[in-house]
């Protein structure tokens, strides 16, 4: 790996630790930014490409744990968040978070082939983007008025089912997986900043899943060659979703769904101009 390629692994880990939580699609950014500037998949191959797409996103995870870890630690009963002796039945627990992931991890694994070879693409990010902006309108236009939702520990297993429903758009490259699973949840009567705090700690078990099976699958097509890529990748995605993630939780709050949909209206516009036409 020369200067210019860890280069480009530092640029993609800045584009993947800033956008991750913001609900415009961190994979769908770095896919325009791969595709139409650095084009990684010349020197990496199109498989290894795509896999460091997945596997960069571990840092904006651990960043996720950092950040969040007594949340983290009370999933499973190792720490009292609220100082209160309420039992794990009556708490937000790691069944909430299996229950909120099994239709992604599902869908997932029937279609992860078509994604990778038909997904992966401009083009179909910019519509993605689009149905992503609409979504999330919808979502801030027809929410109740007052959350039924606003703390975590009053999510019920059937609604984090059905928020988890939701989730599976975000396998459309583009379309964000926060920005889906907060337009569901919000939809769903629970507040944004709630929603913000579920989709990042259901994200932490579904990324290492995804990475993990995207490695395995393309085990043969990858080198010791691109240790250094994506270890550059994965520490700048990793400081700069560090940066991000409490701005990020501080804002959504105040300005909601909106202003992002807008953003992804916009970024959408641009980029047809400058592929379609």
């Amino acid at each position: 790996m020369d200067f210019l390629e860890l280069l480009k692994a530092l640029i993609l880990g800045f584009v993947e630790g800033m956008t991750e939580f913001a609900p415009v699609s961190s994979t769908g950014h770095m896919i325009i930014v791969d595709d139409m500037w650095l084009k990684t998949e010349e020197f990496l191959g199109k498989y290894p490409a795509n896999t460091f797409k997945i596997v960069v996103q571990l840092g904006s995870i651990l960043a996720v744990i950092v950040v969040m870890w007594k949340r983290m630690l009370s999933l499973v009963g190792l720490y009292n968040i609220d100082g209160q002796s309420r039992s794990m039945k009556g708490r937000f627990n790691l069944m909430h978070v299996i229950v909120g992931m099994l239709p992604a991890v599902g869908l997932g694994f029937a279609f992860k082939d078509f994604i990778d070879d038909h997904l992966f693409k401009v083009e179909h990010v910019i519509y993605a983007l689009v149905a992503g902006a609409i979504l999330m309108i919808v979502a801030d236009k027809f929410a109740p008025r007052k959350p039924k939702v606003d703390s975590l520990d009053d999510i019920s297993y059937g609604l984090a089912f059905k928020v988890g429903l939701v989730q599976c758009l975000s396998l459309w490259p583009g379309f964000s997986r926060s920005g889906a699973t907060i337009s569901g949840g919000v939809l769903f009567g629970i507040s944004h900043r709630v929603a913000a705090d579920f989709t990042f700690i259901m994200a932490v078990p579904i990324m290492a899943g995804a990475s993990l099976v995207s490695v395995l699958k393309n085990w043969d097509t990858l080198s010791m060659d691109y240790f250094g890529f994506y270890a550059v990748g994965f520490i700048s995605s990793f400081i700069f979703a560090l940066l991000s993630i409490k701005f990020f939780l501080a804002l959504i709050s105040k300005v909601k769904l909106m202003p992002f949909a807008i953003y992804r209206l916009v970024l959408a516009a641009i980029l047809s101009i400058i592929i379609f036409m």
